[in-house]
């Protein structure tokens, strides 16, 4: 899939100017070893790494980085996110885009105070995820934070489980090219 993209991307390259094929091969590679490293990084079960098509993406569950309800990542979630920041601080041909995600359970009145909906909760998570990665010396130009709420989930909301894997926190790795 990289593959089809680098060679896209070569296509309007070529359309631009001149670009060259090793270019991409070189990009490629390094998506690969960025994998490997996060990989070795993060060997835990509340933390997924997946190659999608356009990107490299980390996702850790919600219990993992917030307490129950809460929005401010706990002593765990900041060892865990600790574990990824050299690679992020070292991923500079990526943006890295935090993504929000909760389940359909309406705020609760704990809550009610400083979010008004999940999906406002899912921002202010993301919000805080890359915060910490700013203090941790991760280039702010290059992060972006996002909530999506109860709109972008990954399983069925009807059971304990899918909320459980509709609560998460994205971060993906977005190669930025140059024209």
């Amino acid at each position: 899939m990289l593959r089809k993209i680098a060679m896209t991307a070569l296509t309007a390259g070529m359309l631009n100017g001149c670009v060259m094929q090793s270019t991409y091969d070189r990009d490629v590679g390094y998506e690969r070893q960025l994998n490997e490293q996060l990989r070795q990084e993060v060997a835990a079960d509340e933390v997924k790494i997946q190659q999608l098509e356009d990107r490299l993406r980390v996702t850790m569950e919600d219990e993992l980085l917030f307490p129950e309800g809460g929005w401010q990542i706990s002593k765990e979630g900041k060892a865990a996110i600790d574990k990824i920041v050299s690679t992020l601080q070292s991923a500079t041909k990526y943006r890295i885009e935090v993504e929000g995600h909760t389940d359909n359970v309406p705020i609760g009145k704990h809550l009610a105070h400083r979010f008004s909906s999940n999906w406002e909760l899912s921002a202010g998570r993301a919000a805080e995820v890359v915060k910490y990665l700013q203090s941790k010396g991760v280039d702010p130009s290059r992060m972006t934070a996002a909530g999506h709420g109860e709109y972008e989930p990954v399983a069925s909301n009807a059971t304990a489980e899918g909320k459980a894997e509709n609560r998460r926190i994205d971060i993906d790795l977005v190669p930025i090219y140059q024209r």
